[in-house]
Parts: C-alpha cells; structure tokens; sequence
C-alpha cells in the first residue's frame, strides 16, 4: 500500500513505521521533525499540520491508499487535514483514545457508547480536554463519510513507550531495595502493546475496513501483582515489593495515576478503567501477546537506548513518586504495621 503517516516519529507512531517497512509499504511521514528522527526507508515531508500552505503543497499531485494520523488533538485541526486530504487519499485511520467516550473511566466502555460532544471545529480551549478526541473523530469523518478506521486504545505499553509509565517502574525496581506497591496485587489491568495496534490497522486498511475499533486488549491479561513481578524478573533485581493499604496512600497524599503510574484506586469514578470491550477487534483480527513478553520487551529496549528517553510526563503532570516522598511513607507504613507483619 501507499500509505501517509502524519507523524511516525514517537512510540505508536514509530510502531507503524516498522510495521510499514516490513510489509514493504510504500511510505510517507509528515511532521515537523522535533519528535524525533524520521527513520530511513520513507520518504520524510516537513511539514506543520495547522500550516494549510503546507497540506496543499505535500497532497499537490499524490495519492495514498490511506492516511494514519497519529498525532492529533484538536478537532479544527484535525478538520484541516482531512479536508485537503479527502481527495488524496482512499482512507484515514485516526488514533482516537478512551477520551473520545464520556462514561470513561467510570465504566468500561465498548464501541456502543456515547462519546463526549465536541464539534468537528472545536478549537483547543472550547471544551475540557477529554472531549477533544470525540471532536477529532468527528472531523475525520465529516470528510470521509465511510472510510474513516477510528482506532480507540486503552493504555498502550511496549518499546518506546514516551509517558514513561512502565519504564518508571522497572528503572524504580531495577534499582533495587524495597519498592512501594499499591493496593491489592490482585486488582486486575488491561494493557496492550503499541506493536499489536499496529498489525490490527494495517490489517484492517489492507481489508478495506472502516469503522470505529475499542483496542484495549484483553481484560484481565495481568493484574499489578504480576506485572510488578514481571519487571522484577525481567531486570532481575533484588527488590522486595511492600504492598501498602490504598487507604493509606490517600492519607499521605499519594496521587495515583501519575506519582503512582497505572494505579487506579477502588473508587467508581475510575472503576471502569481496565474494563473496557476489545471483542469486536479481537473478532476482527487483534492479536494481544502476553503482557510478560511486553515487560521483558519494554526492558529491553531501554537498556539498548534505541529509542529516547521516556518523558515521564503526561500531558505535563510528572509521572512517578519522588524517591524521598516514597521513602517517607514506607518508613511511616512500616512504624504503623503490627509487630510481625
């Protein structure tokens, strides 16, 4: 296929990019080259998305099997793009998220739910941020009516990762010593790989499919016992998980989520995090290999330092626990426990 990515420099992006290259894709990225470098064996187009000069001039006489777009936020933006490529391209795959659904996270969600309401020409501050990606979805498919693949992914694990939220863990644990964990070791997660998303949408561009795709993996592929376990085994540390009460936590102040990275406490507000419905894409042809094999992976890849370096940012809140705010609510858990405990 001839196929334009808009973006392909950073973690799902860069997936698709070698997913491309070993298909034999022929491919083109368009971005500003500030994310990172384009990799060799695709033709590389600088370019700014919101400069619509910019769009005219990369789609002036071209045609692509489909466009991937990785990388956008705002609806009005978003509108641009595939307004000038709508008669350039046969389809648009658009990388939406979770957000794109108002019942998230409180419920696990699947293809049937509502999404938030947002225009298809909202501007970055003319509705709260999660709705963002329901106006994005909305201005793909204004401009291709039948042929937009709308991808909406859970938590997205593996090499590359740039929020940082695994490879903190496992740099945390491969430190050795003791190492706060949260809540119950059983609570059981949903994560997938960036690479396993990329296989199920080449598939379904290659199939011609269209429509809307929960990609979240399978629920309960580990639980974060086992995948704090994981990162033990595979950094080979030694390293002692102290399980700490949640109840404590909130009592210290301890915000999950971000100092915590993917600790979601026993509230209904969050109860449908790692709930979510991939049956109509697991039918469809997603495969999801096993979470240990994406640890072991991830682990890999950040000793190798082929990729750069995590941001431990989301958004621009900091991901994980300041080493001497962990230390001080170990040592106040350990002074509260029972003699013996």
């Amino acid at each position: 296929m001839k196929i334009l990515i808009i973006g392909g420099t950073v973690f799902l992006g860069r997936a698709l990019v070698d997913e491309a290259l070993r298909r034999g894709d022929e491919m083109t990225l368009f971005n500003r080259g500030v994310s990172g470098p384009n990799p060799s064996g695709a033709e590389a187009v600088k370019g700014d998305r919101e400069d619509e000069a910019a769009l005219r001039a990369l789609v002036d006489g071209r045609h692509w099997d489909a466009v991937i777009d990785t990388c956008g936020f705002v609806p009005r933006t978003v509108r641009l793009s595939a307004r000038i490529l709508a008669a350039h391209a046969t389809a648009y795959a658009f990388v939406s998220s979770f957000h794109a659904y108002a019942d998230w996270p409180a419920k696990g969600v699947d293809e049937s739910f509502p999404r938030h309401r947002c225009p298809p020409d909202a501007g970055p501050d003319e509705v709260v941020y999660n709705a963002l990606k329901a106006g994005c979805e909305r201005a793909v498919e204004e401009s291709f009516p039948e042929r937009a693949l709308i991808i909406n992914p859970g938590i997205i694990t593996g090499p590359g990762e740039n929020v940082g939220r695994l490879p903190w863990w496992l740099k945390t644990i491969a430190r050795g010593g003791r190492v706060l964990a949260p809540g119950a070791p059983d609570r059981r997660m949903q994560l997938i790989d960036a690479r396993d998303i990329a296989l199920f949408m080449f598939g379904q561009l290659a199939a011609q499919s269209s429509g809307r795709y929960v990609t979240s993996g399978i629920r309960g592929n580990t639980t974060m016992g086992d995948l704090l376990r994981d990162c033990v085994r595979v950094t080979g540390a030694d390293t002692e998980l102290v399980w700490v009460d949640e109840s404590f936590l909130k009592a210290r102040d301890v915000i999950p989520w971000s100092e915590l990275p993917l600790w979601t406490p026993d509230i209904p507000q969050v109860a449908g995090t790692w709930q979510a419905s991939s049956q109509k894409a697991l039918a469809a042809g997603l495969r999801c290999r096993p979470v240990s094999e994406i640890v072991a992976d991830t682990w890999r890849a950040l000793r190798s330092g082929e990729y750069p370096a995590p941001q431990y940012l989301q958004g621009q809140v900091p991901v994980g626990l300041d080493q001497r705010k962990h230390d001080a609510v170990l040592e106040e858990w350990d002074a509260r426990r029972p003699l013996g405990a």
